[in-house]
């Protein structure tokens, strides 16, 4: 049955207008298809009338049943005499994959989007261990994290035009565990929460294992405050779970007007919004930078989520809370079931690196420019058509696989010595199939390597066995 509903008016911005080619129902079944595959239009939405589609978009009511009509025999449309229809996925569609690293270390990893230590890391980690001593003579335990790291986490904020204290700090270790807390503090079981879609495949996890009830909204486009507002007023979420910057996997950006909607949809529905700040420091192009989120905000409904594994080093693991006083102390309460606090030296170590943070973002930009470009070329060579918006920052490239399931090449892909995680895992029911994330952390050519290996992947016949290459 539908979980939420979509106007004639709605769908119609959707599809962009009347769909081009013919015959027209073909047409326009085949935008809705595609509407429900890449996540924009969710699964068990209440579809509109014939008649008002047809209005809408200046179609007979004829081409919008006959539409309808195919889509029902293919599976992408329910329905029930009374109730209306609504979108589904056809039976033995794939679910929602398991996304991991890859635990075959021969594997060129396609599914770990992090990039290594910075040049100087060594330095960093020598002037936290001269430090150390001077933290030695306490406990150890500083729940909210030591004062200089939470100091230099709010300067960052203060510069970016967020003025922020150190008190409404609570460093953890590593964002998904500030997330976790966050959910832990926010979420019972059965609870609706809002998430985009395709999204970060852990925060949904953390979700699912907090008993929430996902409400996707479809970003593959880019950000539509009126989908999200929907989505919550529907849903009745107190929560929301959104990735702003270099949005993770398809590397969006959300402009600052997209921003001031969200959160002003957030208050005007009672929502409190988690912004995943993980990907900020990764602008790739020199790119105007909206402001965060929390700019935008005035009642403390938006909690900042931030991390040191992307922009310095994975192995660092240290992330870190903003949100009001009140709200931290309680979360400080929340962690005690998990974790007393984060190691010191990890600590001591971010604080160094937060203080050259300019010169580090620096040579990530040049860095992975240089890689994403090694990419694009390789992909746009080898798999000429594969689909992707070059990205203006972050780690990878979404791409789309046109007549291609991303589980059935992830399946053979391994077969070539690749670990690749299908599209379905960024996603909440089983759809994105169609898409592929392919980051752009290895050096140039292990990303060529990678590429013609998932072109052969992606041209082997049903059943084949191709002898194993050799790894790197």
């Amino acid at each position: 049955m539908a979980s939420r509903t979509i106007n004639a008016t709605g769908l119609a911005r959707l599809l962009g207008g009347t769909p081009e080619g013919r015959p027209l129902y073909a047409a326009l079944a085949r935008s809705l298809r595609g509407l429900v595959l890449d996540g924009r239009l969710p699964l068990r939405t209440r579809l509109p009338a014939e008649r008002d589609l047809a209005a809408a978009l200046g179609l007979s009511r004829t081409t919008v049943t006959s539409a309808y009509d195919a889509l029902r025999a293919e599976g992408y449309v329910e329905s029930r005499q009374g109730a209306g229809s609504w979108t589904a996925l056809p039976a033995g569609s794939p679910g929602a994959a398991r996304h991991g690293l890859a635990e075959d270390r021969t594997l060129i990893d396609l599914a770990c989007v992090a990039p290594p230590a910075p040049r100087g890391f060594e330095d960093d980690v020598a002037a936290a261990v001269a430090e150390l001593p001077c933290y030695t003579r306490g406990p150890g335990y500083e729940p909210l994290g030591l004062w200089t790291l939470r100091e230099a986490i709010a300067a960052r904020y203060t510069a970016r035009g967020v003025p922020t204290l150190p008190e409404q700090i609570l460093v953890t270790t590593g964002a998904q565990h500030a997330l976790c807390l966050v959910v832990q503090a926010f979420v019972r079981p059965g609870d609706p929460v809002l998430v985009e879609s395709p999204t970060y495949p852990h925060a949904l996890d953390a979700l699912r294992r907090a008993g929430a009830r996902l409400v996707p909204a479809g970003v593959n486009a880019g950000w539509d405050p009126e989908l999200i507002t929907s989505g919550l007023r529907q849903s009745a979420a107190r929560l929301a779970y959104l990735i702003p910057d270099f949005q993770n996997p398809t590397g969006l950006l959300m402009d600052d007007d997209v921003r001031a909607a969200v959160v002003a949809a957030a208050r005007a529905t009672g929502a409190y919004v988690i912004t995943d700040e993980t990907f900020t420091e990764l602008a790739v192009d020199d790119v105007a930078r909206p402001r965060p989120l929390a700019a935008h905000d005035t009642d403390g409904r938006v909690i900042s989520i931030g991390s040191a594994s992307k922009v310095l080093w994975g192995g660092l693991r240290i992330g870190w809370i903003r949100a009001t006083q009140a709200l931290v102390r309680r979360l400080v309460e929340a962690r005690e079931s998990v974790d007393l606090a984060s190691p010191v030296l990890e600590q001591l170590i971010v604080a160094g690196l937060l203080g050259r943070m300019d010169a580090v973002a620096g040579e990530r930009r040049a860095m992975l420019r240089e890689r994403r470009a090694a990419l694009v070329d390789a992909l746009r060579r080898e798999c000429p058509d594969w689909e992707f918006t070059v990205p203006p920052g972050g780690l990878s490239l979404w791409v789309r696989l046109p007549g291609t399931s991303s589980t059935a090449l992830a399946a053979t892909a391994a077969r070539y010595g690749l670990h690749v995680v299908p599209g379905t895992a960024f996603g909440v029911d089983g759809v994105l199939d169609d898409h592929v994330r392919v980051p752009y952390v290895l050096p140039p050519e292990v990303l060529r390597d990678a590429v013609s290996r998932l072109a052969a992947a992606c041209r082997e016949p049903a059943g084949a066995q191709p002898p194993r290459p050799a790894f790197v």
